[in-house]
């Protein structure tokens, strides 16, 4: 491979020109011909059999050009980058210009980062607020931990009511016409969520199990199926079955059940002391935010297009792969929210477009502050995060290159530059009142739940 050209042919994008000899294709070109002459039919000879000379006289000596120009090109691209000492952002651009058998030549369009300018990242100040944690705000989290300890009891000596979950059968029609997605079976729904078109759960209720009725609904005008806005349709409805939830009293045994605490009152008291940890952790948080956005709000780049279309790529296989944790599919997600691929996508551009702007601004501060993260820190951060994902830190290793990490090492450091040279322009709340005293551990009971994560 030879570089014969190199030069910048618009903001952010260079044009490379590449040169792959004779000898290298020649080789490449042999290697086709092995692999892909059983393919190619020679009268007079069984396939794969043929002489070359023959194969080449049947079907010309360019046969297999393509198949060697696609074996070689990657690595020749690769080789050309490094060589021209540029960093692409995105996959380059190949057109191929010659190919003969003295090899072939090629160019390569390539994007690059943006020449980026951040000033005004030392003594920029924000607001941090921590809203102390009042009584209500226990009441709601104990409200959770007593539904997250809760019962589903069967119900047969009353019709459903709120709340309630019911297994129901249904299937709806449009002027006597059932519609794509209006029939299901043994579906569990719960009265209350909103689950279903406005009126439907009401509907449900005060009905019991084994009857067999029908409602009459409108669909909303802004429903996402088209054909169905505005709409009148008529449900008809068969109740399985229908659960309640039977909460726990809310007592000291509570406590002992679901804490390392004896009284409700000293749960109460952690619960408090941690929603406020957890407050002020939000506030840290959000300050850190506002401290980035001064900062990539007087940034100046011109950022290419394919940097944040990378992202929103990104962004989406990261919601993909939660959903598909929780047994979905991305089609059925589109499916259910009335969406298609494209509009989807589009909705992470804003999002990507931020962490992009982010990314560079902390990239450029590291550069400008001669950030350069140690094998020691490298090697540590491997650690916490093999501890984190419970993995072999070879295998982290074989997953996230050591540029990334130290890269990521040096942005945070880069955030911890502007904290510590920031300023709080408004004070925080006063701290919340000391924890309880716990108590040693107890063993459980065998039906007991576990401990919940606000208790750990």
């Amino acid at each position: 491979m030879e570089l014969t050209s190199s030069k910048k042919i618009d903001t952010n994008r260079y044009e490379l020109e590449v040169k792959v000899g004779e000898e290298e294709f020649g080789a490449a070109v042999e290697q086709a011909f092995r692999k892909n002459s059983h393919k190619l039919t020679v009268p007079g000879f069984r396939k794969g059999k043929a002489p070359k000379s023959i194969v080449y006289k049947m079907y010309g000596e360019g046969v297999f050009y393509e198949d060697a120009v696609n074996d070689l090109y990657p690595k020749a691209s690769a080789d050309a980058l490094d060589a021209a000492g540029i960093e692409p952002v995105a996959y380059p651009q190949i057109k191929v210009t010659s190919v003969g058998k003295e090899g072939f030549t090629f160019t390569a369009e390539v994007v690059v980062k943006p020449e980026v300018e951040v000033s005004d990242y030392k003594g920029i100040s924000a607001p941090k607020t921590v809203k102390n944690v009042e009584e209500t705000d226990v009441d709601e989290e104990l409200e959770r931990m007593r539904r997250r300890n809760s019962r589903t009891l069967s119900v047969t000596d009353r019709p459903a009511k709120e709340g309630d979950t019911v297994i129901i059968d249904f299937e709806g029609a449009v002027d006597g016409v059932p519609f794509e997605g209006g029939k299901s079976e043994k579906t569990p729904l719960k009265l209350g969520s909103g689950q279903f078109i406005p009126g439907f759960e009401e509907k449900v209720a005060g009905h019991s199990i084994g009857e067999d009725f029908s409602i009459t609904l409108s669909f909303p005008e802004d429903y996402h199926e088209e054909s169905l806005k505005g709409k009148e349709a008529v449900f008809k409805i068969l109740i399985h079955e229908i659960k309640e939830e039977e909460l726990p009293a809310l007592d000291d045994e509570f406590a002992k059940d679901v804490s390392e605490f004896d009284t409700l009152g000293e749960l109460r008291g952690d619960l408090k002391q941690k929603l406020q940890k957890r407050r002020e952790e939000e506030a840290d948080a959000n300050y850190e935010n506002a401290l980035v956005d001064k900062v990539i709000a007087g940034m100046k780049a011109d950022i290419p297009r394919e940097m944040i279309e990378n992202k929103m790529n990104d962004l989406l296989r990261d919601y993909e792969f939660r959903l598909r944790a929780q047994g979905i599919t991305l089609e059925m997600f589109l499916q259910y929210t009335g969406q298609t691929a494209d509009v989807f996508k589009e909705s992470f551009r804003e999002s990507a477009d931020k962490q992009v702007r982010i990314s560079l601004a902390l990239e450029k501060i590291a550069e400008l502050e001669n950030i350069q993260p140690s094998d020691e820190d490298v090697e540590a951060e491997y650690k916490n995060l093999a501890e984190r994902h419970k993995s072999d830190v070879e295998r982290i290793k074989s997953v996230i290159p050591a540029a990334d990490i130290r890269m990521d090492l040096a942005m945070h450091k880069a955030i911890d530059i502007i904290r510590e040279n920031a300023a709080v322009s408004d004070a925080p709340e006063a701290p919340a009142e000391p924890a309880p005293k716990k108590r040693a551990p107890r063993r459980k009971k065998a039906a007991e739940p576990a401990e919940t994560p606000e208790n750990e």
